[in-house]
């Protein structure tokens, strides 16, 4: 099986090569070259080729192969309703094999050619004339056959008929001599079937190659002349005779045909009788037009259509011409074809301009091809052929159809509506298009004709190529100077050494095809890398901060002050050996070493590097000797910056607690980011103050502006603000005295600030607000809420009183103060970033194991990378976090003493009962000291209530509460002085001491540190 198909697609190749072979050819060639080949893949011994005649006059013989002349003479002519194999195979269409019976030999005498291979039959198809009056009968073979065939032929002879069949019907038959193997195999048949289809296509698209080859136009319409209105008889004939068109009539009967004196002419039989046979005709008709000529009457009789065909004669003096014919059927009584009548005059001379038309196309350089007002293809030259196909299978077809079989969309590529518009304008018209068959691009040129259009088209690949390449060079160049000035305006701008190191890269590396970037810093005889792009790190590593001496190219531009130039690793390798290591290892080939000179001082090197080798031209050398002195400028700008910039950021940090202090109040971390944009330092600040009663205040704040000015504001503000929190101010009036420090700075001064107090012994928090974002609480079960309220303005335009707020926070309640910089920016509004804020919050949940120090610095990261993910600062920014504690209820104790002197004894004894339970006896009797000291002041100076609290926090504090508002103060007694001293007692016995104003009075305090 396996093998039976490989010979199957041989076969089909073998036709396909065969096919391709014939495709030039026509009329009988084509017919005899069909013809040939058929015999040799049905391995037969000849065969014929049968056209059917117009006007049922049988299938007359057009080529023959392999049979003797006496024999083909016999088949000229075949009746076409008869028996034979041509005949049933016209007939019914399909492919008929008739063995060599009896029956079979009487209708169809067949002899096989004599050994020494006569040629063709000579019939119609030779071109001979045949006698005029030659009957126009059904052909019967003459009795006198000369061969037997059962002598002849051996057993399993036979003839094999295949029709030609065209869209319009079958138009004759193909028949094959086979002998003595039986009927062909189906791969036998099925190749002759093949061959006859497509000799009958070209026959059929013969007649459209030949009616449509002048130059885009379709064959010329007969003389014209001035007519008399409606001629009729005479005037009819004479004004044919004027025009030199000749009339004919057909008897479709009998064959006969009446020509006139024109008729006669124009076909070179002057002086001959009108009356002329079928046969006489067809005589004069040029054998390689013959075949398909009396295809297209045949089909026109048939279809009764008019027939408009122009072919090649043969006039019995020798010369040939051309002649178009045109012709219509008239019916007979019956309602069938009976007669056919028409004109026919001489093309030949314009016929041969239109060939020396043609021809002069056919040469043209150019692409050249022609349509009708049909959009038919009506003339391709052959370097068209190359884009279109070749031309017989393109004549004739719609335009859209062709170029669509070819892969080409018209409507995409807009052919189809820049034709239309050509031919509806009637204007010539051009333009570009690129062939996506060979991508390559070619200009239409239009010219619109009174019955179609013609269309030139021009290979300009290369001009596009060269314009193209011409206007690449003039972009690279603009796009060079376009960075040029904007690596001038960014290196004005830069103020960072990063700064002028970006700029750099990308507005000089990439229009000079650089790879690489670093820039040395010289120190004395010290190389300092101070910014690169490119290089791994651990190259820059090896060349930062070592001597000059040690890279000898850095060495030469600092000896020379001289810009160095080296064209590839191997110019490297020679100029400076002993570092010929260097280019394999950083993949470099080229570099372009630039000194950095400010003011006549050499700051240091530029070094611009190439991974291929590269040679830099003086227009390249001069431009990058220019951009190597704005660099420097905008280096040595970079590095006072820097300098100064450091030096602020030094002294912003320095303002702001190195380390926040462990209370037992809450737990507590901090972050502080600056701005990466600009020049200046901000004024965000922050900090944890311990105040009086295990209490402590958290604050953050921002003044407004960056700059030193701000950075200096911020170190007052703080410091107004520990002053305040010492003297145990509340948070409005806190707020109240600050914003006065901030008036007093001036007009142009304005700072935010939030300060709030929790009490772990209430696990209460009280805040107030200047124009601050509000507080965020993330409670124990995971809840999280901003403690938010009307604002009140920034410190500095604020008119006091402040507003405060209070709030219960739970023990390990998380709070969470921020300045504006950490949810508020260029692309974000402030509530979007409090939302994103508390989902940070909410994600960030404790670790298991981790202790509460730790758990707080995650967070404080955590919650920077989800806000601030490497973004380019343009505000500083501030987190404060604290968890918050409370202190046992077994570490409080609190007494209402008794009014009078009975008052200190009371206290000594709580004070020396409590401390025993809470087993500091150690710290007893100073306790009771300073106690019965508190409450006889307050007994003397003060008013009722007087009460006594114990707090056992970090220390022990001990508060003697009345109801009197006014504070004391320590007098330094003179020596004769019986009071004054008491205080100077508390403050030698107590680590702290101080006193705070309550709702209800004041409050002294102290506090004592615990063993």
């Amino acid at each position: 099986m396996a093998e039976q198909l490989l010979m199957d697609e041989a076969g089909a190749a073998r036709l396909r090569m065969i096919i391709e072979a014939g495709s030039e050819l026509g009329g009988a060639d084509l017919l005899g070259f069909a013809l040939e080949h058929a015999v040799t893949e049905a391995d037969g011994l000849g065969g014929m080729v049968h056209v059917r005649s117009p006007g049922g006059r049988g299938l007359l013989l057009m080529a023959s192969s392999g049979l003797v002349r006496t024999v083909a003479k016999d088949w000229e002519g075949i009746d076409e309703h008869g028996a034979t194999a041509p005949a049933r195979a016209v007939a019914d269409g399909v492919s008929v094999w008739l063995p060599a019976t009896d029956g079979w030999e009487r209708d169809a005498p067949l002899l096989p050619s004599e050994p020494d291979g006569a040629g063709p039959a000579q019939g119609p198809s030779s071109g001979g004339t045949p006698e005029s009056g030659t009957g126009a009968r059904c052909h019967r073979p003459r009795a006198s056959a000369p061969w037997s065939p059962t002598s002849a032929l051996p057993d399993g002879s036979g003839l094999l008929a295949v029709p030609l069949i065209t869209p319009d019907g079958a138009v004759g038959a193909l028949s094959v001599l086979t002998v003595g193997k039986g009927q062909p195999t189906p791969q036998q048949q099925g190749a002759v079937e093949v061959l006859a289809a497509w000799a009958a296509l070209r026959l059929r698209e013969q007649r459209t190659d030949t009616d449509r080859e002048g130059a885009g136009r379709m064959r010329d319409d007969p003389p014209v002349t001035r007519l008399p209105t409606e001629p009729h008889g005479p005037q009819l004939r004479q004004a044919l005779e004027a025009i030199k068109v000749g009339s004919w009539e057909w008897d479709l009967d009998t064959g006969e045909q009446r020509w006139d004196e024109s008729t006669l002419a124009v076909l070179g039989m002057q002086g001959q009788p009108p009356r002329q046979r079928f046969e006489t005709w067809t005589g004069l008709v040029h054998p390689d037009d013959l075949p398909w000529l009396l295809v297209e009457i045949d089909q026109a009789i048939r279809n009764r259509r008019v027939s408009d065909v122009e072919y090649r004669i043969r006039r019995p003096d020798g010369s040939s011409g051309w002649v178009t014919s045109r012709g219509r059927v008239l019916a007979g009584e019956d309602g069938e074809p009976d007669r056919m009548v028409g004109t026919v005059w001489d093309t030949t001379e314009s016929r041969t301009a239109r060939d020396l038309v043609r021809r002069a196309l056919r040469n043209l350089s150019e692409a050249f091809f022609a349509v009708d007002s049909a959009w038919r293809i009506t003339f391709v030259n052959p370097e068209a052929e190359r884009l279109l196909g070749t031309s017989y299978a393109l004549l004739g077809r719609i335009l859209w159809d062709a170029l669509a079989d070819i892969g080409v969309d018209a409507m995409e590529l807009g052919l189809e509506a820049a034709y239309r518009r050509a031919v509806d304008s009637g204007a010539p018209g051009g333009f570009d298009v690129r062939w996506p068959t060979n991508r390559r691009w070619y200009h239409m040129r239009l010219v619109p004709m009174t019955d179609g259009l013609t269309v030139y088209l021009a290979d300009v690949t290369e001009n596009r190529s060269q314009e193209a390449e011409s206007a690449t060079a003039e972009r690279v160049t603009a796009d060079r100077n376009a960075r040029i000035s904007e690596l001038t305006g960014a290196l004005a701008e830069a103020l960072t050494m990063q700064d002028v190191v970006t700029a750099t890269a990308e507005r000089v590396m990439a229009p000079f095809g650089a790879s690489g970037l670093v820039f040395h810093l010289i120190e004395d005889t010290t190389v300092r890398v101070a910014g690169a792009v490119g290089y791994p790190q651990s190259f820059l590593a090896t060349v930062d901060g070592v001597p000059v001496s040690d890279i000898a190219p850095i060495d030469e531009v600092h000896r020379t002050r001289e810009p160095t130039f080296v064209d590839s690793a191997e110019e490297y390798i020679e100029r400076y050996p002993e570092r010929a290591i260097s280019p394999a290892s950083v993949n470099k080939a080229a570099w372009a070493f630039l000194p950095l000179i400010v003011s006549g001082r050499l700051v240091g090197c530029c070094v611009i590097s190439f991974t291929e080798p590269r040679h830099l031209g003086g227009e390249e050398r001069g431009l990058l000797i220019t951009l190597s002195g704005l660099m420097a400028q905008a280096i040595e700008r970079a590095r006072l910056f820097d300098a100064e910039h450091t030096r602020a950021q030094e002294l912003q940090r320095g303002l702001l607690p190195d380390i926040l202090p462990a209370l037992p109040a809450v737990a507590s971390a901090a972050r502080y980011l600056p701005a990466n944009e600009g020049v200046e330092v901000g004024g965000d600040w922050y900090d944890v103050i311990p105040l009086s009663g295990a209490r402590v205040a958290l604050v953050i704040g921002d003044v407004m502006g960056h700059g030193l000015a701000q950075a200096a504001t911020m170190g007052r503000l703080r410091t107004a603000v520990h002053t305040l929190a010492d003297l145990d101010f509340p948070p409005d009036e806190l707020l109240n005295r600050l914003n006065d420090v901030v008036n007093d700075l001036g007009d142009d001064f304005y700072a935010t600030c939030l300060y709030a107090v929790y009490d772990p012994v209430t696990c209460t928090c009280t805040f107030g607000s200047a124009g601050h974002p509000p507080p965020a609480v993330v409670y124990p079960d995971g809840t999280t809420e901003f403690l938010t309220r009307p604002p009140d303005p920034p410190l500095g335009a604020a008119l006091p009183p402040f507003e405060t707020t209070e709030a219960v926070l739970p023990e390990g309640s998380l709070l969470v103060l921020y300045t504006d910089g950490l949810v508020e920016s260029a692309t974000q509004d402030i509530d979007r970033g409090m939302v994103h804020l508390a989902k940070a919050l909410a994600a960030a949940g404790p670790v298991p194991d981790e202790d509460e120090a730790a758990s707080l610095e995650r967070l404080c990261d955590d919650v920077l990378a989800e806000l601030l993910p490497g973004q380019q600062l343009t505000d500083d920014a501030a987190l404060l976090v604290a968890r918050t504690r409370a202190i046992p209820a077994d570490f409080i104790a609190g007494w209402v003493l008794s009014d009078g002197p009975i008052a200190a004894q009371e206290a000594r004894h709580h004070v020396r009962d409590k401390l025993a339970d809470w087993q500091l006896d150690e710290l007893a009797m100073t306790a009771e000291l300073l106690v019965s000291e508190l409450v006889g002041n307050a007994v003397r100076y003060g008013r009722s209530p007087i009460g006594l609290r114990l707090l056992r926090a970090e220390g022990l504090i001990c508060e003697v509460s009345d109801g009197s508002l006014t504070t004391p103060r320590i007098r330094h007694a003179a020596e004769t002085d019986e009071g004054g001293r008491g205080l100077q007692l508390v403050a030698a016995l107590a680590q702290r001491w101080g006193a705070r104003y309550t709702a209800t009075g004041k409050c002294i305090w102290t506090e004592q540190t615990v063993p």
